[in-house]
């Protein structure tokens, strides 16, 4: 049995027992994680395909390690301009091991994960159930001073 799952915007073949690297979960060593958006399973006689996911299939991992990826360089030049730059990048990764893939009518174990597989939209909702307002986006536009936008007062003689 295998499934295809999306996470990180990447998706990933997996099978149990499967050690990945995904981008960097909100998961702490030893918690497992569930990976909601199954995109296929195959279970050896059916092969099943989402309209994109797959309702109420999970898989569950356990995450190993939290890590950093090997650097890649980043080199611009623009040639007699005397234009250089170079930057490096190194990714935050999470080293995960499939537990198990739990198709409909596979019974999850009754307490739930520790941790969820976090997405913008489960990240707004935990924000909005804990009655905080997210900080506000701070504008880039500069404002006018307000010295030049009030006018001076007209002197009569």
């Amino acid at each position: 049995m295998f499934a295809v799952i999306k996470t990180g915007g990447k998706q990933y073949r997996v099978k149990e027992g499967d050690i990945l690297s995904v981008e960097k979960l909100e998961a702490e060593k030893g918690q497992t994680v569930d990976f909601d958006q199954v995109l296929l399973l195959e279970d050896g006689e059916n092969i099943r395909v989402g309209q994109p996911y797959l309702d109420k299939v999970v898989v569950r991992a356990e995450v190993v390690e939290d890590y950093k990826d090997e650097k890649v360089i980043v080199f611009k030049k623009k040639k007699r301009k005397g234009y250089r730059r170079k930057k490096g990048h190194r990714q935050l990764l999470t080293k995960v091991k499939i537990a198990g893939i739990y198709p409909e009518g596979a019974s999850l174990s009754s307490e739930k994960p520790v941790a969820e597989a976090v997405t913008k939209k489960t990240r707004k909702k935990a924000v909005e159930e804990a009655g905080e307002k997210p900080a506000p986006k701070k504008s880039t536009r500069s404002k006018k001073s307000e010295t030049t936008a009030k006018e001076e007062p007209a002197k009569e003689e």
